[in-house]
C-alpha cells in the first residue's frame, strides 16, 4: 500500500491529463491480454491453453488493437478518474461487449479461422471485470491516500448534523475536497443509528458533545432535509454552547436555481436564527400586475428595489424598467439581471424621481402598465439631519412618479412604505405617511384609473444600513457591538419575503388601501447583539461587550404597523392585513403639500416641522439627542 501511494504521489497525479489517458491504455492492453490467456484457461486447462493459444496468435493479435480501438471510440478513457461516478459501468459494459462483437465481425470479413465462441463471451466478461477493478483500485488510492491524507493535516475536522439525503449529497460532493474532513453523523432518527454513510459511521445526537471531543471537531455542518425554521432555530440554540463553529449548506432553491453549489458551505448567521416560517407565495396573486406587463421599479439598485427585480424578472414581464439615481447601484443590477435572464428585456435609467419630464418619458415611450416605488431615502438619523432633502426625495419625489404614472396611464402603482409612517416619531416616518396620504388623496378621485397601493413593512433583514451587517462588521473589526437603547425591539423580514409579499400585496388591491405585512414577533436587538457575539465563538464580557450609546433623534423603542387596530381587515393571504387609514382630499392636501415645499426651501426645521405636523397631525417629534 505505501509504495502504491508512492507511486501515486511522484508518478501518476504530476502527469498531464493527456500522459494519464496513455497510463490506461497501457494497462488495458495488458489487462486484454491477460483476459484472453484467463479465457483460454477456464475453457481448457493451463496446458492445453498453452498448446492452444500459438494456433490463434493472428485472431489475438487482431482482437487487442480492435479492442482498444473500440474503447478509445465509446468513450472509456473521457471521464477525469476521481469524478467518474456509476455511469462509467455503462460505458465499461459496452466497451466490452461491443469490442467483442466487432473483432467477430472483423474475423468474418478478413476469413480468419474464428476463436471459439465460449472464450469469446468469458474474455468479454473477464475484460470488463479487469477495467472497472483496475479504476476503482486506482481511484480508491488516490482518495485513501492522498486526498484522506491531506485532510488530516489541513482540513477543517466537521461533524455532520443530520444523516438524511441532504447529507448523502453533500458528503459526496465534499469527497472530492480538502477543505474538511467528515468524522462523525449525529441524526435523531433511530433507524439510522450505528448505521454508516460513507464509511463513516451515525452517532445519536447526545453524544454530539463527545464526539467533538473525541475526534477533535472544529465545526457542526447541518445538513437538514426538510426541517422546519423554529426546529432549525432549536437545534442552533442548543448546539450554541458547545465551543465550535455552525456551518450550513445552501438551500435547496439557491442549489436548483443554479446560484451555488451544494458543496458551497457558509457559516450560520444570525439571519438563519431570525428567519421565519414562510408560506408559498401565490401564484396567481404573483404574475398579475407582472407577467407579460411592462413593470418599472424606481429605486431599483437599493435594498428592496433590487430584490424587487428578481423577483418580477423571475415572473416573466414583457419589459423590466429600472429607474435609480446611484450609478453604480444601478450598474450592478442591469448586469446580474441581462446575465441571469438574457431573455427578459431589460432598461436601466439614471435618473432621480424629482424628474418628471424623464419619469413620464420613460413611462410613455414603454407603455409601461406597474410601477413598484421604493426609492426613497430611509435612514432616520440622516434625514433628521437634512430635512429638507428628506422632503424632497420622499414626498416630492412619490408626488412626481403618482402625476407621471397618471399621466402616461399606468394601470397599477405600489408604494413601498414603512412601519415608521404608524404615528411616527421621525421627520423619515412622516414622509413615508404624507406620500401614503398623496396616493390615498389621488386614489379618491373618480376619473383617476390608476389603481393606488400602499404596502407598510418593517425592518428587512441584511439591508444596507440596518443593524446586522453593522453588527457583522464591528465583529470582523474586533469592536465592541453598539445599540442605542437595551429594550429597543425590532419586526424583522428577509428581502425576499418582503419582496414577495409586496408583489401580492399589489395584486390584491383595488386603489386606496394601505396593506400591512405580517411581520411576526418583534425582536429585542440587545438579544440580537449577544446572538451573533455567541455565533462568531466569543463570551460576552470577555471578548467583546455591548455598549450602550443613547436613543437617537427621532428612534422609537418600538415600532408599529397599525394607527388603528379596530379598522385593519385580513385579506385572502394569511400574511397580509388591509387598513383603510383616514385621508385628506386633494384639493385641500395640495395646497398644503405647496406649502410645505415652500417652507423646506428655508430649511427653518421649526416652520417645517411644523407643516408636517399639519398634515400628520399624530406627528410626535422626538428630538432627543444624546
Amino acid at each position: 500500500m505505501n509504495i502504491a501511494i508512492e507511486i501515486i504521489n511522484q508518478f501518476y497525479l504530476k502527469l498531464s491529463r493527456s500522459a494519464k489517458k496513455g497510463v490506461f491504455l497501457c494497462t488495458d492492453f495488458v489487462a486484454f491480454i491477460l483476459s484472453i490467456f484467463l479465457a483460454f484457461v477456464l475453457r481448457f486447462d493451463l496446458f492445453d491453453a498453452l498448446i492452444r493459444i500459438p494456433t490463434y496468435q493472428i485472431q489475438i493479435l487482431l482482437l487487442i488493437p480492435v479492442k482498444l480501438s473500440f474503447f478509445w471510440i465509446v468513450g472509456v478513457y473521457r471521464p477525469v478518474l476521481r469524478y467518474t461516478g456509476l455511469e462509467f459501468l455503462g460505458t465499461a459494459v459496452i466497451a466490452s461487449t461491443g469490442g467483442t462483437g466487432v473483432f467477430a465481425l472483423a474475423s468474418i470479413l478478413l476469413v480468419l479461422h474464428p476463436l471459439p465462441r465460449s472464450i469469446l463471451v468469458m474474455d468479454a466478461f473477464i475484460t470488463l471485470i479487469f477495467i472497472v477493478a483496475i479504476r476503482l483500485g486506482i481511484r480508491w488510492i488516490v482518495y485513501k491516500a492522498i486526498v484522506q491524507n491531506q485532510r488530516d493535516t489541513k482540513s477543517e475536522r466537521v461533524v455532520i448534523y443530520g444523516a438524511g439525503e441532504a447529507a448523502f449529497q453533500l458528503v459526496q460532493a465534499l469527497s472530492g475536497e480538502n477543505r474538511y474532513k467528515v468524522v462523525a453523523f449525529v441524526d435523531d432518527s433511530s433507524q439510522l443509528r450505528n448505521q454508516s454513510m460513507h464509511g463513516i459511521k451515525v452517532y445519536p445526537t447526545n453524544q454530539l458533545k463527545k464526539l467533538i471531543k473525541k475526534h477533535e471537531a472544529n465545526s457542526i455542518l447541518l445538513a437538514l432535509d426538510s426541517t422546519g425554521i423554529q426546529e432549525r432555530k432549536g437545534i442552533i440554540e442548543n448546539i450554541q454552547s458547545l465551543g465550535v463553529g455552525i456551518k450550513t449548506m445552501p438551500s435547496v432553491s439557491e442549489i436548483i436555481s443554479g446560484k451555488v453549489s451544494i458543496s458551497e458551505i457558509r457559516d450560520i448567521d444570525i439571519v438563519d436564527l431570525l428567519g421565519r416560517e414562510e408560506i408559498d407565495p401565490d401564484p396567481v396573486l404573483m404574475q398579475k400586475n407582472i407577467k407579460g406587463k411592462t413593470v418599472l421599479v424606481t429605486g431599483a439598485g437599493g435594498s428592496i428595489g433590487s430584490e424587487l427585480c428578481r423577483q418580477i424578472i423571475q415572473l416573466e414581464p414583457k419589459e423590466l424598467i429600472l429607474f435609480e439615481l446611484n450609478e453604480f447601484a444601478l450598474y450592478k443590477i442591469d448586469i446580474e439581471l441581462k446575465e441571469n435572464y438574457p431573455n427578459v428585456a431589460v432598461f436601466a435609467y439614471l435618473g432621480t424621481t424629482l424628474n418628471q419630464l424623464l419619469l413620464e418619458k420613460t413611462l410613455s415611450d414603454h407603455k409601461t402598465e406597474t410601477v413598484y416605488h421604493a426609492a426613497a431615502y430611509k435612514h432616520v438619523p440622516l434625514i433628521e439631519a437634512n430635512i429638507s432633502e428628506g422632503i424632497y426625495n420622499n414626498i416630492k419625489g412619490t408626488l412626481s412618479c403618482v402625476k407621471a404614472s397618471i399621466n402616461c396611464a399606468v394601470r397599477t402603482f405600489v408604494l413601498i412604505s414603512t412601519d415608521k409612517a404608524v404615528r411616527p416619531t421621525n421627520v423619515m416616518g412622516t414622509t413615508k405617511r404624507i406620500s401614503e396620504l398623496i396616493l390615498q388623496a389621488f386614489s379618491q378621485k373618480s376619473e383617476i384609473k390608476t389603481n393606488f397601493i400602499m404596502v407598510r413593512f418593517g425592518n428587512v433583514l441584511d439591508s444596507a444600513g440596518s443593524v446586522v451587517p453593522r453588527f457583522r462588521k464591528q465583529l470582523t473589526e474586533g469592536k465592541n457591538l453598539t445599540i442605542t437603547h437595551k429594550d429597543i425591539k425590532r419586526y424583522f423580514m428577509s428581502i425576499p419575503e418582503a419582496s414577495r409579499l409586496v408583489i401580492q400585496a399589489g395584486a390584491l388591491g383595488k386603489g386606496g388601501e394601505v396593506f400591512l405585512l405580517e411581520m411576526g414577533e418583534p425582536v429585542r436587538i440587545y438579544d440580537l447583539a449577544i446572538q451573533m457575539i455567541e455565533l462568531s465563538g466569543l463570551s460576552l464580557g470577555e471578548d467583546i461587550d455591548i455598549e450602550v450609546t443613547g436613543i437617537r433623534p427621532g428612534e422609537k423603542l418600538f415600532e408599529e404597523l397599525l394607527i388603528d387596530h379596530d379598522k385593519s381587515e385580513s385579506t385572502s393571504h394569511p400574511k397580509i392585513f388591509c387598513a383603510k387609514e383616514d385621508f385628506i382630499s386633494w384639493e385641500e392636501l395640495e395646497s398644503r403639500l405647496m406649502r410645505l415645499f415652500m417652507v423646506a426651501e428655508s430649511s427653518n426645521k421649526e416652520e417645517i416641522l411644523k407643516e408636517m405636523k399639519k398634515l400628520v397631525p399624530e406627528f410626535s417629534h422626538n428630538q432627543h439627542i444624546n
